[in-house]
């Protein structure tokens, strides 16, 4: 494919932002649909890569290569894999369905979608970048606009969040850059290039491999989040706008897990086994801890946040497995969870639009008011919760079966972790039971169905979700070659 189609997916939401600008700012249904238009070919641009995306080889594709700054050995390297090509299609379906669940944005528009495009460029620009100079520049673009998204358009306490935000991924940031430099000036020649990096691990000593392989993992994990740098998130989840939480939940965790797959494993295979049962350990802690914290909730945004923490539990107990299962389970997860907790963030919002509250409590039996809603609220909690034929069980069966035929973590770490799967069944339907079931509670008796643009916004990841779970094979083959190859290098 000689069109340079990755290149296009990381500026066309560039060139949205700056015709943004150049609105006038009072034209709000212009800016409203000009950054759809712009987000939606970025979408239609991510279809086109999975229909011509060839999973039965490791190899890279849509490469793009130039010489950037030839004296530092940095190049304008881009390309994908069966590991970015699911990322980059579900940013663009996500992002797309944001910007039209933020129509109802009315406090300095032009400023608002301005932002989310830019986030876009950051987003597409990490799951696409093969030089740690271009993949850096991304990872931190993305922070600008997240930071402004929370701190302008969030909640009561959303310039706290915010902050919190910037600090906890700038730490992280801060030891990747270490990372990045430490490779840089241990190599000879020096090189930036990720796959070179790659090939030439069987250079770097086993000390080297263990000090740059932490730095690396605790920038990815303050992102994924990973227990105990979890903390920033449920503030961030809960002051954050609707959209945004969707795109925080949907795509921004993911690049942890997505960078310790791409950049972490491959790039340290010593490491990679040697810290297997610590980074195992981490997820069975996350799995369990986030099941009980949720459990107590009384916000259902929270609650929703909280349940990610367990969530992407299962992607760090599926990496410390070291087998493709588990490696293919945190791919799934990393794609329903996407789907699941955007939908599900969603459909908090158009609660608390009309009720202006999230309180579990203040509900009560609204199913029988609002059926429509209420059907596919459950439909993704059932989702979420693992119910055999969505996608949530797909992701937690793979993980499972990856992580008991490992030799690198211990069975007993897989056992404790599948009581997660019970305490996840139990918060969603005391959820479920506490807001929609039991007697009606007449405060809402003005409650009104979703509308048309609501509808839109969730219909298309019902269908992924059902989709995923009764078929899984077109993920599985975009996948598998590329998750072996990576499997292969670490383990030998």
């Amino acid at each position: 494919m000689d069109f340079p189609i990755l290149t296009y997916m990381i500026f066309i939401p560039l060139a949205g932002m700056i015709v943004v600008m150049l609105l006038n700012k009072e034209a709000h249904t212009l800016i409203r649909y000009t950054s759809a238009f712009f987000s939606f070919v970025v979408f239609i641009l991510s279809c086109i890569l999975v229909a011509n995306f060839d999973g039965s080889t490791a190899q890279l594709q849509f490469v793009e290569r130039a010489d950037w700054i030839p004296s530092l050995g940095i190049t304008y390297y881009l390309g994908a894999d069966g590991i970015s090509v699911p990322m980059l299609f579900l940013t663009g379906m996500l992002s797309f369905l944001s910007i039209v669940a933020s129509f109802n944005i009315t406090n300095r528009v032009k400023e608002y979608f301005a932002f989310f495009l830019l986030l876009e460029v950051g987003m597409v620009g990490v799951f696409c970048a093969l030089d740690f100079f271009l993949f850096y520049i991304f990872w931190e673009v993305m922070l600008v606009p997240m930071y402004f998204l929370i701190g302008i358009w969030g909640g009561p306490r959303k310039e706290y969040a915010a902050i919190k935000f910037f600090l906890y991924t700038l730490f992280g940031s801060v030891l990747m850059l270490v990372g990045i430099i430490a490779l840089y000036f241990y190599t000879d020649p020096h090189t930036l290039s990720i796959p070179e990096l790659i090939a030439r691990n069987s250079m770097y000593g086993y000390t080297f491999q263990l000090i740059v392989f932490a730095a690396f993992f605790i920038g990815f994990a303050i992102k994924v989040p990973v227990w105990p740098f979890h903390t920033w998130l449920p503030d961030a989840h809960v002051e954050a706008p609707t959209a945004v939480s969707v795109i925080l939940a949907g795509v921004l965790l993911k690049m942890g897990t997505y960078g310790l797959m791409r950049i972490s494993y491959p790039m340290f295979p010593e490491a990679g086994v040697y810290y297997a049962t610590p980074v195992a350990l981490l997820g069975m802690i996350a799995i369990i801890y986030g099941a009980f914290v949720s459990m107590a909730q009384k916000d259902l945004k929270k609650l929703v946040a909280y349940s990610s923490v367990s969530h992407m539990g299962y992607c760090m107990l599926g990496l410390g497995a070291l087998t493709t299962a588990g490696f293919a389970g945190c791919m799934f997860q990393m794609f329903s969870h996407g789907v699941l907790t955007g939908a599900m963030f969603l459909l908090v919002g158009v609660l608390y639009d009309r009720a202006h509250t999230r309180e579990i409590a203040a509900f009560g039996g609204i199913g029988a008011k609002i059926p429509l809603y209420t059907g596919i609220f459950i439909l993704f909690g059932m989702g979420s919760l693992g119910l055999p034929g969505l996608s949530g069980f797909v992701s937690e069966f793979m993980v499972f079966i990856g992580a008991f035929g490992s030799e690198y973590i211990a069975t007993w770490i897989v056992v404790v972790s599948i009581l997660g799967v019970v305490l996840t069944a139990g918060y969603i339907l005391r959820m479920v039971q506490r807001v929609f079931l039991g007697p009606f509670n007449t405060r809402w008796e003005d409650l009104t169905e979703m509308n048309g643009r609501e509808l839109f916004t969730v219909i298309p990841l019902a269908i992924f979700t059902i989709f995923i779970g009764v078929y899984p094979k077109p993920l599985v083959d975009m996948i598998t070659a590329s998750l072996d190859n990576v499997v292969r290098i670490v383990t030998g």
